[in-house]
């Protein structure tokens, strides 16, 4: 492990440009090199994923099958029984997952909807397993009650560039998401925070979305970085394909500029290779989420996850911030 690494708030565009524009063996060869600084190049950690609250947003996010403005054949849940959760979290635990993670589908939940997951945070911590939600937007009392009530991370993506922002989401603002972030902070609790890669966002603006996060005032101790899932009746059905290399290179910047940070693959990852994926944990990711669902949308397999482990000589560990 290296004694001093460089961790740096003071990202410019060109420098991030400069990175992308690296023939692609020399980017890998670079953030290879600081992921062997900062971890064990062969462990990856797994989190899981369960919707504990599905469908009838309010907010327009073009991505999203949940949002109740577009016809997506979502069925909507109401808020899942604690015992319920508790059941999911056991078995991802027996499944080889460290970390539990809890999505509900609200631009901002109520105060009694707080309690409850406090309830189910407090239980999961029970089972063994660190603990992450992703509500929405936070006041400055939920997000006390949550830290009071153990949590260990709090889940808020960016989504994509300043610039880009308001062409995939209009019911929030850039600003929004940033002030929950700072909440998030103020309040002890570490951050899981990163973007979708592939939403028609132009090359600028994936690196600006890397600088925002690496020029936080504290780096996020996960950066989940996801590939579009295009899902039927979103209004990001249709947008053309990434390149994967493009893709891979985002993993690699992400990895290069934040040293410490979990970069994990997130959604999208039912659509790659395994060799795609290998070139991920080559250039620098080495979190995954695991199961056959994340949120709404399909995941590989955990047997298939396990068999790629073992081909790679990867094994799973633990997920503290190095």
């Amino acid at each position: 492990m290296s004694a001093n690494p460089a961790i740096r708030h003071d990202w410019q565009l060109d420098e991030v440009q400069a990175l992308y524009a690296l023939p692609f063996n020399d980017l890998i060869f670079k953030a290879q090199t600081v992921h062997r600084e900062n971890f064990d190049p062969n462990e990856v950690q797994i989190s899981s994923l369960l919707s504990i609250k599905t469908g009838s947003c309010s907010e327009d996010c073009g991505y999203c099958p949940q949002s109740a403005r577009y016809d997506s054949d979502l069925t909507p849940e109401a808020l899942m029984p604690v015992d319920a959760v508790l059941q999911a979290a056991q078995l991802a635990k027996d499944q080889g997952a460290s970390r539990f993670c809890m999505g509900a589908a609200w631009r901002q939940p109520k105060d009694r909807d707080v309690e409850r997951v406090v309830e189910m945070v407090q239980g999961v911590k029970a089972l063994g397993l660190e603990t992450c939600v992703t509500l929405g937007m936070l006041t400055d009392a939920q997000t006390a009650r949550l830290k009071e009530g153990g949590l260990d991370y709090y889940n808020h993506n960016l989504d994509t560039s300043e610039d880009y922002y308001s062409e995939v989401i209009t019911t929030r603002t850039y600003q929004d998401r940033l002030d929950t972030l700072a909440r998030v902070r103020d309040a002890g609790i570490n951050v899981c925070c990163g973007g979708i890669i592939g939403m028609g966002e132009s090359a600028v603006d994936r690196a600006k979305l890397l600088i925002e996060l690496a020029n936080l005032p504290k780096h996020p101790e996960s950066v989940p970085v996801n590939m579009l899932v295009q899902v039927e009746g979103t209004p990001l059905m249709g947008t053309e394909a990434l390149d994967p290399i493009i893709f891979i290179r985002t993993i690699a910047v992400a990895r290069i500029m934040m040293p410490k940070s979990r970069v994990r693959l997130s959604a999208g990852r039912k659509s790659m290779s395994d060799e795609m994926q290998a070139l991920c944990f080559l250039a620098g990711a080495n979190s995954i989420f695991y199961g056959d669902k994340l949120l709404t949308t399909d995941n590989p397999m955990t047997n298939h996850d396990l068999a790629l482990f073992e081909r790679l000589g990867v094994y799973s560990g633990g997920s503290s911030y190095a």
